[in-house]
């Protein structure tokens, strides 16, 4: 198994790559740049050195064709994006990383004349507001309504994907998380919760920026998540909610203090709300791949302020 890993240098990038070298698969990466420092900081010296890395850019049609058949991909992780607040700022430069980005991996397999499983990741901003589709669960049967330009190019993504089912016989999985958390995890709207856990650690006071309900998915998770459905064998153009747990920012803070005594003193919580629904079900995923790796919050919480504590030295 040769798995290539685009957006190796993210968060889920970063534990999809250490999670596939410690269950013995060869890696190749492709990002930006040759930084490993995430890798780095949740893995050993070791594992680090077993990745092949490569460097260009995702929307470079001919580079990510190129690499998928010369180095005989046999799997793809596709992570390769730019979040939330970038799309905003830059929606032509995002859609390009984000959208052509993505059908640039569609065309690479189709123009491989292989088969070659893919898993990608779609977003919970595909939904919209809390307010636009009531008190039930989230089913993946319910009309996408994005507020925001990152939701729009995931939606997109998602309908590309099943065009190259119907046309070309790709099967591809993607997966929508809303707030992933944990060590690796420092960049984008929702990082806050994490970066509360590592000020926690340092003993610093910290300002959670967003307030009202996040739906909180731990890293190493989500990561297992995305190798069980790279691995699941499933045929078809699928796109799934991932579930985690959720809380509000104030029910965090009070979690924190509990593991952490003083905590509170150190975080507080003022901002608006993240414009994307929460009551997400995973039934669907479930159904189609089995059960999956459910850290409980708690645990995971202790687990990250633990290693950011390890890091203070």
């Amino acid at each position: 198994m040769r798995t290539l890993v685009t957006g190796a240098q993210g968060c889920i990038g970063s534990w999809v790559v250490r999670r596939l070298v410690e269950q013995g698969h060869e890696v190749i990466t492709f990002d930006v740049n040759d930084s490993a420092a995430r890798l780095e900081m949740i893995s050993s010296a070791e594992l680090v050195s077993k990745v092949d890395r490569r460097v260009g850019r995702i929307e470079d049609t001919e580079a990510v064709k190129k690499l998928v058949r010369e180095e005989e991909i046999s799997h793809i992780v596709h992570l390769a994006a730019v979040l939330m607040p970038f799309c905003q700022k830059n929606p032509v430069q995002g859609g390009l990383i984000n959208v052509i980005g993505t059908l640039n991996v569609f065309e690479a397999i189709r123009d491989a004349g292989r088969k070659i499983p893919l898993v990608y990741a779609s977003s919970s901003a595909v939904w919209g507001p809390t307010d636009e589709y009531g008190e039930g669960p989230l089913t993946e049967d319910l009309p996408l309504k994005p507020s925001t330009h990152y939701g729009v190019f995931k939606a997109a993504n998602e309908g590309n994907a099943r065009n190259f089912y119907s046309s070309d016989g790709i099967s591809s999985i993607g997966l929508r998380p809303w707030t992933v958390f944990g060590p690796g995890r420092d960049a984008g709207l929702t990082a806050d919760p994490t970066l509360a856990m590592r000020a926690v650690a340092q003993k610093k006071p910290f300002q959670i920026r967003l307030s009202g309900h996040m739906d909180l998915q731990y890293t190493r998770d989500v990561a297992d998540i995305f190798i069980q459905c790279l691995l699941s064998g499933t045929e078809g153009a699928h796109a799934f909610n991932l579930r985690g747990e959720v809380v509000a920012m104030e029910e965090l803070r009070g979690m924190l203090e509990e593991i952490r005594p003083g905590a509170a003193e150190l975080i507080s919580v003022s901002g608006p709300e993240v414009p994307v629904a929460y009551r997400m079900s995973d039934e669907a995923l479930v159904k189609t791949v089995g059960e999956i790796p459910r850290t409980p919050l708690r645990a995971a919480i202790v687990e990250t302020i633990e290693k950011f504590e390890s890091l203070e030295g």
